[in-house]
């Protein structure tokens, strides 16, 4: 479908009115009718399709059978739906209050914080609202003056009228006075602390909760410009670009443009009556209604008379990346940018014997952490891409199972975005440390790379047409040897069981008595030992075929050693390159061999290249 015909949400808030009901043709028989939410995916208040073959389903259930591809490309960044709309009809005043931001409300909340924008529909002689402080004020005297009553003293009381603008940034004090008639596009939250409210009682004879102290936290106590230019938009910023729509009907009674597969557009009639065409379909509308155009629909014509406030999403700049690199031992988490530059990283503990859900909300306040250190804004943030040891179901971000943490059929992507709400993609992190390799290490100028890690154990990912091969490959766990060293995987003669650190343990403790860390054995073999020499040689063997299988199978142009035995400065990369060439099919033409380049960093920037 490309057009759809929206059924708002009430709210009978006892400030309101009954306008909306009265000249906006909401089907509405309460006796206060404060807010109808017209475009909405919250679940404090959805909306419901009411034409075509959707009808009577909500918004938010229509996306999710349709995929997120209606919403276009842009939204890819939000984990919800990104915005709501709606219509407010204030009869009399709003309490004081000021909305969290994203980083505060969802530390607290567990939900986005909120930036919206105010169109004022309608307006009576002498109405006002307060918008911000008269002028900057300290926190002594802003939470004195809560508690002494006298905070409307400083407040910013600007006269409204019909047509005027208002962008209110999060952490703004504000408050719509009464008889006021507005539409508001916000961020797709419900989070609101009420500072001040008349001494109102609700429906249940008690005052009203107030939220001192965390408006006291997260109130910027500076006057604020009455209107925010966004020229040529009416507002602009990175949830939402709205502008405004006018035909009289004469003149101008028709008007065209384009819904590209970059976002979808919500058309809100503040005004008038026509119809609206995309698609091959057609809608007729009035004032007070809400129409959803999906993304890629191409041409859309409205017709007929009317004011509209039209909605998108935008492109965003500077994007920023979470990269988490999840180790049985250590998790890396680092910040990277849109040049796959590592801007900040952190490393902690795993813990994994915590189990999987205390373990991955620790790393998820980590990377919280970081981003308030870094001064960076989650809306600064495309998404989080993890990397964990073992098998990743990656379409539904799902590790399966794990030999080296002990976890199995965990919901990384779910657990991990109840705390940070942004797009989250997860995969093996071998696979990720390919990726890393590919996009911003020694494997960057080739398309087809695999790389082979060496360390505690032995893992690898591959990397075909830039992308990471989706077979769950384990290259680790190929059999180089039948009936040969036992392997932790429960097999035997595996490669990992002979090029892995602690193969090289247990075969100088054979030789020398004691287990030997890579870098000494190397050094010793290099300096003339004849026993190192030997070990080495059989060491040096064993990867070769290892090698020499990945090549035969995959024909990469490249095939990249990492990991702690790999970065070693006497580690036999000559030899290897020798044995490429004399076994590899057609005498490895065309198959390069190196060291990885990014070391620690791979699996961090690889995990954000997964976004």
């Amino acid at each position: 479908m490309a057009l759809l015909k929206l059924l708002p949400s009430f709210k009978d808030y006892l400030w309101g009115g009954h306008r909306l009901a009265d000249e906006y043709n909401k089907k509405y028989d309460g006796a206060v009718l404060a807010e109808s939410w017209e475009l909405s995916c919250h679940p404090d208040g959805p909306s419901v399709i009411a034409n075509g073959k959707y009808a009577g389903m909500t918004l938010d259930g229509f996306i999710k059978a349709e995929g997120k591809e209606v919403l276009g490309e842009n939204c890819r960044r939000f984990r919800d739906f990104p915005i709501l709309v709606k219509f407010i009809d204030a009869k009399d005043n709003l309490s004081i209050q000021v909305h969290p931001d994203n980083r505060y409300a969802l530390k607290n909340e567990g939900q986005y914080g909120k930036t919206e924008m105010w169109y004022v529909m309608d307006a009576a002689e002498g109405a006002y609202l307060y918008y911000g402080f008269k002028e900057e004020i300290s926190s002594e005297e802003f939470a004195r003056r809560i508690e002494d009553d006298t905070l409307l003293e400083v407040l910013n009381a600007v006269p409204v009228h019909k047509g005027d603008v208002f962008f209110i940034e999060s952490g703004t004090m504000h408050a719509i006075g009464k008889d006021i008639l507005i539409a508001e596009i916000q961020q797709n939250s419900n989070v609101t602390y009420r500072v001040y409210d008349y001494g109102r009682t609700g429906k249940d004879g008690k005052k009203r909760e107030l939220h001192i102290d965390k408006a006291l936290a997260v109130t910027r106590r500076t006057p604020s410009a009455n209107f925010k230019s966004s020229y040529p938009h009416v507002a602009d910023c990175d949830y939402f670009t709205v502008d405004k729509l006018n035909l009289d009907g004469s003149v101008l009674g028709s008007i065209e443009g384009v819904v590209t597969d970059k976002s979808f557009a919500s058309v809100l009639f503040l005004d008038g009556k026509g119809k609206i065409s995309s698609g091959g379909e057609t809608v007729e509308y009035q004032k007070g209604d809400s129409i959803l155009i999906t993304a890629g629909n191409g041409a859309y014509k409205i017709e007929g008379k009317c004011d509209a406030l039209v909605t998108t999403i935008r492109d965003k700049t500077g994007l920023v990346r979470i990269g988490i690199d999840i180790g049985g031992t250590n998790t890396k988490t680092g910040l990277v940018d849109v040049h796959n530059k590592l801007l900040a990283s952190r490393t902690i503990p795993t813990n994994a014997e915590e189990g999987a859900d205390r373990t991955l909300r620790r790393i998820a306040e980590t990377v919280l952490g970081m981003l308030e250190e870094n001064n960076i804004l989650m809306e600064q943030c495309i998404g989080a891409g993890i990397g964990i040891p073992g098998t990743v179901d990656r379409k539904n971000g799902i590790l399966e199972y794990s030999n080296n943490i002990k976890w199995e059929n965990t919901d990384v992507a779910g657990i991990i975005g109840e705390i940070i709400p942004l797009p989250i993609r997860v995969a093996n992190d071998a696979d990720c440390a390919a990726l890393g390799e590919a996009v911003a290490g020694n494997g960057r100028y080739h398309e087809d790379v695999v790389l082979l890690t060496l360390g505690t154990g032995a893992g690898g990912g591959i990397i075909l047409n830039g992308k990471i091969y989706e077979g769950r490959t384990e290259p680790g766990h190929m059999v180089i040897e039948k009936d040969g060293e036992p392997c932790t995987c429960g097999r035997r003669g595996c490669l990992e069981a002979y090029v892995s650190s602690a193969a090289i343990a247990r075969e100088t403790k054979k030789v020398y008595g004691r287990e030997m860390q890579p870098e000494e054995l190397f050094s010793l073999a290099a300096g003339g030992d004849k026993d190192a020499g030997k070990i080495v040689s059989a060491y040096v063997e064993a990867l070769g075929t290892g090698i020499t299988n990945i090549a035969n199978m995959f024909r990469p142009k490249l095939i990249l050693l990492g990991g702690g035995i790999a970065s070693c400065k006497h580690f036999p990369s000559e030899p290897l390159r020798e044995i490429l060439d004399k076994n590899c099919f057609g005498g490895g033409r065309g198959i390069e061999l190196g060291i990885a380049a990014l070391g620690n960093e791979a699996g961090m920037v690889g995990a954000a290249a997964l976004l």
